[in-house]
């Protein structure tokens, strides 16, 4: 056999273990829109799961991209520094929470998440973190410890890492309780766990969303926030912001914890804040970044130099055209909407979120969730050219609603009017 044909005979194939939600071949985007091959446009309301928050192939953000690939394509920030990193810098920490002005920037929510643990540990000499049942923080193996979001993603790997205990998380819907009896629940069962499993002269803080996205999208409240700020201030612990998915702009404020009047020690931030390209970053205020031992954060393509121009251009965006503005706008509109139809539809049986992060939990005629519905919701849509995501801890009961901050009111109608299409076409 010529080495030709065994090439020919030994094409690579993508990994069978990632399945796609849609059978879309996206060729190209814009604005709200892809395109297939055929030149077919779908609107989207994924966002790449919250990731091109100023939708498709913004031209200010393209522009910005091919006049930085012209100039540097990647400029290793352990060796060398360059000055979209530190523009990047600069103007993130303008938004940064109270005393956070030093930033890390790497590639992917995972590894900000993992280098705000470790963070953690390093500066307060503690080997244990409070997370909160329901919460995603990445699939790196640190960050995989944190996540309690579905049994699938952790399955087959235990033992996970150590010093990770779990509390639990106000989800007013999966306690059948109000907001006041599900916070004083879960204050009370952290500080059970303070008393009987990790010491607070042990527990290094607390890593939390403020709105948990794989679970669902399901917010905290300002209650809750505010307990455990206050416990960490009591016990000189951290609190730890996971903003991967709620932060910049996506629920109608460009942090999602400012909702509930609280202030991190620490932010993690990902997915919206290059408009596509890979970029995260930890913001921690300098002093308490200097306590983490040396050599600690790294990575060889963090802070690309391209990214951090689509960054820096995303941030243009977001200011110029009004884009946190119009998730609350949109949002509150969407949720309007939403629960008009949850009014018709009992299947529906709960919607819940902020901005525009929003989920509607389908459950079956006994009110047990209904992941195969929701499964078939998005076929029905897909059919009709909107393309949405599912999550959930069972079986993706959870149809999500994420669409690109620049979403306009006709298209959230028409993604609402088709969902309703969908719900009759499944009944």
């Amino acid at each position: 056999m010529s080495a030709a044909q065994e090439t020919t005979d030994r094409q690579g194939m993508l990994s069978p273990l990632l399945k796609q939600s849609s059978g879309v071949v996206a060729e190209r985007g814009e604005g709200a829109y892809l395109f297939d091959r055929d030149g077919t446009r779908y609107l989207d309301f994924t966002s790449g799961i919250g990731v091109t928050a100023t939708g498709h192939a913004h031209p200010k953000v393209v522009a910005a991209i091919k006049a930085q690939a012209d100039k540097l394509l990647h400029g290793q920030y352990a060796i060398v520094r360059h000055p979209g990193i530190m523009e990047l810098a600069e103007r993130l920490g303008a938004y940064m929470p109270g005393p956070i002005d030093a930033l890390f920037f790497s590639n992917a929510g995972t590894e900000a998440c993992e280098a705000a643990l470790r963070l953690a540990r390093h500066a307060t000499g503690r080997p244990n973190i409070i997370v909160f049942h329901g919460g995603f923080h990445g699939r790196t193996m640190g960050s995989l410890s944190m996540t309690t979001s579905s049994v699938g993603l952790r399955a087959g790997l235990q033992p996970m890492m150590g010093g990770v205990v779990v509390a639990p998380f106000p989800n007013t819907y999966r306690y059948g309780w109000d907001e006041e009896a599900a916070t004083d629940f879960c204050l009370r069962e952290l500080d059970y766990i303070f008393a009987t499993y990790s010491t607070p002269a042990e527990t290094a803080g607390v890593f939390i969303e403020p709105v948990q996205g794989e679970s669902g999208y399901v917010p905290a409240n300002t209650r809750f926030m505010q307990g455990l700020r206050e416990r960490c201030d009591q016990h000189d612990m951290l609190m730890i912001l996971d903003e991967v998915q709620a932060g910049y702009g996506r629920t109608g404020r460009f942090w999602a914890h400012s909702h509930f009047e609280v202030q991190p020690d620490v932010v993690v931030t990902a997915k919206g804040l290059a408009s596509g390209m890979p970029l995260s970053g930890v913001g921690a205020p300098s002093e308490l970044m200097e306590r983490g031992w040396a050599g600690s954060q790294g990575g060889t393509y963090g802070g690309n130099a391209v990214a951090c121009a689509a960054a820096l251009a995303t941030l243009d965006v977001i200011e110029e055209e009004g884009l946190v503005h119009n998730a609350a706008e949109q949002g509150a509109y969407l949720k309007q909407r939403l629960k008009e139809v949850q009014a018709e539809f009992p299947e529906v049986a709960d919607v819940r979120g902020m901005g525009l992060m929003i989920g509607t939990e389908m459950v079956d005629a006994e009110g047990r969730p209904d992941g195969d519905r929701a499964a078939r919701i998005l076929k029905a849509m897909e059919k009709r050219k909107v393309l949405m995501i599912r999550c959930g801890a069972f079986g993706g009961q959870v149809v999500r609603w994420l669409p690109p901050l620049i979403v306009s009111r006709q298209q959230v109608d028409t993604a609402v009017d088709t969902f309703i299409e969908a719900l009759r076409e499944t009944a």
